[in-house]
C-alpha cells in the first residue's frame, strides 16, 4: 500500500501513474448525422439541404474530427497525442509545423514564420528537419484538400442559389 494517496493525490496517481483518456464520440455517430441530411435532401429534392450537409461535413473535417497530432518528433516518430481537427496540432509547437504545412500545402511559404522551431529535445539534435516534420500526411493531405473543394462548391451554390 502506498502512504499518503489520499483525497489530496490526483487519480492517476493512485492507479500506478497511468493517465487515462476521457472517450469521446464515435466516429459513427458524425457519419450518422451526415447520412440523415443526405437521406433529408434526397426526400425532399433540395440541393440546399444537401449543401448545407456538404458544408457541415467540411467543417467536421477542418475542426471536429478526432485524429491524432502525426506531427513527426526531431527522433522520427509521429506525435500520438489526440488532437480535434485535421488543422489543428497537439502543442504550440507542433501547431506552427502544421501551420507551415499547411501554407505549403496551398503552394505558398508561410508569411508568419518566426525561424525554426525549436523544440529538439535534451540533446539538441535534430534527426528530421522541420519542413520533413511539418509534413501533412497523405489521408490528412486529401481530406484537407476534398474538404476546401467542398467548401468552395458549397459557397459557390449558396451564391448561385440565390440568383
Amino acid at each position: 500500500m502506498v502512504p499518503n494517496l489520499g483525497k489530496g493525490e490526483p487519480a492517476a496517481a493512485r492507479r500506478g501513474g497511468t493517465r487515462r483518456r476521457p472517450r469521446r464520440e464515435s466516429a459513427l455517430t458524425w457519419w450518422a448525422l451526415f447520412a440523415a441530411i443526405a437521406g433529408i435532401a434526397w426526400w425532399q429534392h433540395s440541393w440546399r439541404v444537401a449543401l448545407l450537409g456538404l458544408l457541415g461535413w467540411c467543417l467536421y473535417e477542418f475542426a471536429l474530427v478526432p485524429t491524432l497530432c502525426r506531427v513527426l518528433t526531431p527522433k522520427g516518430a509521429a506525435c500520438t497525442e489526440r488532437t480535434r481537427g485535421r488543422l489543428f496540432a497537439c502543442g504550440p509547437a507542433h501547431q506552427r509545423l502544421r501551420n507551415d504545412a499547411l501554407w505549403r500545402l496551398a503552394g505558398l511559404r508561410n508569411p508568419f514564420e518566426r525561424g525554426p522551431v525549436g523544440d529538439e529535445g535534451d540533446t539538441g539534435t535534430v534527426v528530421v528537419s522541420s519542413d520533413v516534420r511539418g509534413r501533412l500526411v497523405p489521408q490528412d493531405r486529401a481530406l484537407i484538400l476534398l474538404a476546401a473543394a467542398g467548401t468552395v462548391t458549397a459557397l459557390v451554390g449558396m451564391v448561385y442559389g440565390f440568383r
